[in-house]
């Protein structure tokens, strides 16, 4: 089982990795949206904002009313941010699920 303090570093890899891409992103997929992403093992949450194709205001704590909510186990997170898991299969076999409405899942699905 991963850390808080490794999925914390995970989520901020993904940041960065977001950020040098936001302007290819933001050309495919117009998304403003606050994020809580669950971290079910640990008892955890991370909050931020999706906007302009980056992922932004990254902190601890959850935020019961975020438009996209993620729910994931640690060890499935930092294989998700390594490129390690397939989204779409993670999806599949309930390793992780996401909470949005149906037209915020179809944009979600142009970013993964």
């Amino acid at each position: 089982m991963a850390t808080v303090e490794e999925c914390r570093q995970a989520l901020h890899d993904l940041a960065a990795r977001m950020d040098a891409n936001a302007e290819k992103v933001r050309k495919q997929v117009d998304l403003d949206r606050t994020l809580a992403c669950r971290i079910t093992d640990l008892s955890t949450a991370f909050h931020g904002r999706l906007a302009g194709g980056r992922l932004v205001d990254l902190a601890d704590g959850d935020d019961p009313k975020a438009k996209v909510a993620l729910s994931i186990a640690s060890d499935d997170l930092i294989r998700l941010v390594r490129g390690e898991l397939d989204v779409p299969r993670a999806l599949a076999s309930r390793q992780m699920s996401i909470n949005a409405n149906p037209l915020d899942l179809l944009k979600l699905r142009k970013m993964l």
